[in-house]
């Protein structure tokens, strides 16, 4: 039962499975990252879709053994030291040069995209932009879809899941708002690990498992 909960939470919360995942995939992050960079370098990090709460609390920040800085579709502002923001599109990142960043980093972003195509521009810019990458995403096959904490949800037509997600309360026990529910439905497009693959030719694939199943993928070169 206490897995049963821990599934279905939201992955803000400390007691859920996503918050534990998370976690524990940071932690593999920052073991690469102290085999890879010198004790001595500051890493530069941009960090697609991130926000400053993820790294607010982060020992390599606290310490400055790196600057964040963040890009996302609003920019941020009265933010700790080692941390910057800026506005951007995560598929057009031209205000960068090639390697311009230590590592490109990005932590359930590109599965909300809308389309493949876009999906392979995000890879592509974070890929150009980054000497390193650790970009993370959900597995689309994985038995609880993690946007809505429903089982298979994933398979149904757009058009039941909408009745599901704004009729009832069976998705993290509430109903949701029939713009939000729309939005999500329409910008979601989950990947699977051939596709991760595709998106990322030669990188490693971080598989994140639970119960033997794979609830998320990272690719990285690291």
């Amino acid at each position: 039962m206490n897995n049963f909960k821990a599934l279905m939470a939201s992955s803000d919360q400390p007691e859920s499975l996503g918050f534990a995942l998370r976690n524990r995939r940071f932690q593999v992050f920052e073991d690469l990252i102290n085999k890879n960079f010198p004790e001595e370098k500051t890493i530069h990090i941009l960090d697609v879709g991130g926000t400053a709460y993820f790294w607010e609390d982060k020992n390599m920040v606290l310490e400055g053994r790196v600057k964040v800085t963040l890009l996302n579709l609003e920019e941020e502002y009265n933010l700790p030291f080692g941390i910057d923001s800026i506005s951007g599109d995560a598929t057009d990142l031209s205000q960068f040069e090639d390697n311009e960043f230590d590592l490109v980093f990005s932590n359930s972003v590109i599965e909300h995209l809308y389309t493949w195509k876009n999906q392979k521009k995000m890879a592509k810019e974070c890929m150009r932009v980054g000497k390193k990458f650790f970009i993370q995403t959900p597995n689309k096959h994985f038995l609880v879809e993690a946007h809505y904490a429903l089982p298979l949800i994933q398979y149904a037509p757009k058009k039941l899941a909408f009745m599901v997600l704004t009729k009832t309360k069976i998705s993290r026990m509430r109903k949701w708002k029939e713009k939000d529910a729309q939005q999500y439905l329409d910008e979601i497009r989950l990947i699977n690990e051939k596709e991760m693959a595709k998106l990322f030719p030669g990188a490693n694939i971080y598989k994140e498992k639970w119960l033997g199943m794979t609830k998320s993928f990272t690719s990285h070169n690291l």
